[in-house]
């Protein structure tokens, strides 16, 4: 695409998902005479996938061996998948976050303890039996979505990479996974983000399910969308769906939301103790597919979280409100304060 608001060519790629609900984004960059030519994610490894990503290169008369680099947000199937197959017929670099580098490499130990981890949380969380088998066996089902295995170059937070059209620089925003970094950049009208799955359009992305080895996964998350609040983004390019106009409110509404969902764990501790498993089937209802996995995961985060506080305390699988009227503003951001605090000449 040509973007009058940007000094370099981006190109982007839309990639359907139907493992795990939600179209995904490849962002192309280096499209310029002597620049580097890279990818921004890559979708997961299927067949549809992967003919879409080939039609959707051609257009820029690119294939897969022309890619020059590959960076990826996070460790997910639908952005890493295809990541191992592109790096096998360019010998393009794959580059990740440290956090992540393991379990994108599908490196074994990885793998088996995030197996294990699984086990024992779906188990502490409180999920019955057949949902726990309902799980993994659409897990199990999933797995081919990893695709093939690629050799990783990890970074850390604020490493840079200049592709010749344009300099990134890596920013850890953990929270949604361990590892999860997005690309910041100078547009022409201040810093915009490739900001992966750590801020989405339309929906919230999932804290507590989507990756187990977190701890206090709202916590870092929080702290994660205070990042983009103080550095003002003027535009963030997501995994999914369309660009954010406005990354600060949006992070400001996220914050929002999860206060208010909190207070909804609270409510359904007014009623006595329960656990993780028990709270999500009253914020979210029925679960089938991923969803098994990201609404316990969800509620325990908050948990998690009113624990740490002292607002709450555990006894095996269930938690027990320790106060009948928390100060729950006190446990999260003072968001229009955030927001002004960015907005100040020299912010």
């Amino acid at each position: 695409m040509t973007d009058p608001a940007l000094d370099f060519e981006l190109g982007l790629v839309a990639l359907g998902n139907h493992a795990f609900e939600g179209n995904n984004n490849c962002y192309v960059l280096g499209l310029e005479d002597g620049a580097t030519t890279t990818l921004v994610d890559t979708g997961v490894a299927s067949d549809d996938t992967r003919r879409q990503l080939q039609e959707g290169l051609a257009r820029y008369d690119l294939a897969f061996a022309d890619i020059e680099r590959i960076l990826l947000t996070h460790h997910h199937a639908d952005h890493t998948g295809l990541a191992g197959e592109i790096q096998a017929e360019s010998g393009c670099p794959v580059n990740v976050h440290e956090a992540d580098a393991p379990l994108v490499a599908q490196d074994p130990d990885a793998t088996a303890a995030q197996e294990d981890r699984l086990r024992n949380a779906i188990d502490e969380w409180g999920m019955p039996e057949e949902k726990q088998e309902e799980l993994l066996a659409f897990l199990d089902g999933s797995a081919g979505m990893d695709g093939e295995a690629p050799e990783v170059t990890t970074f850390e937070d604020g490493a840079t990479f200049d592709l010749g059209s344009v300099e990134l620089e890596a920013v850890h925003m953990p929270g949604h996974a361990a590892g999860l970094a997005g690309f910041a950049f100078e547009g022409r009208d201040g810093e915009e983000l490739f900001s992966g799955d750590a801020l989405l359009p339309y929906y919230t992305p999932n804290v507590g399910g989507a990756d187990i080895r977190v701890d206090g996964a709202l916590e870092q998350y929080l702290d994660a969308l205070l990042d983009i609040i103080s550095r003002q983004y003027t535009r963030a390019w997501p995994g999914h769906r369309g660009p954010i106009v406005d990354p600060p409110g949006r992070a400001a509404d996220i914050i929002s939301h999860h206060r208010d969902r909190t207070e909804r764990v609270v409510g359904v501790l007014d009623d006595g103790p329960a656990t993780p498993w028990e709270v999500s089937a009253e914020l979210f209802g029925s679960l089938s597919f991923i969803h098994i996995l990201h609404g316990p995961g969800e509620a325990f985060a908050h948990l998690e979280h009113l624990l740490e506080a002292g607002v709450v305390a555990r006894t095996g699988r269930a938690f027990e409100l320790l106060e009948s009227e928390p100060d729950l503003d006190s446990l999260f951001p003072d968001v229009p304060a955030a927001l002004d605090v960015g907005r100040r000449p020299g912010h």
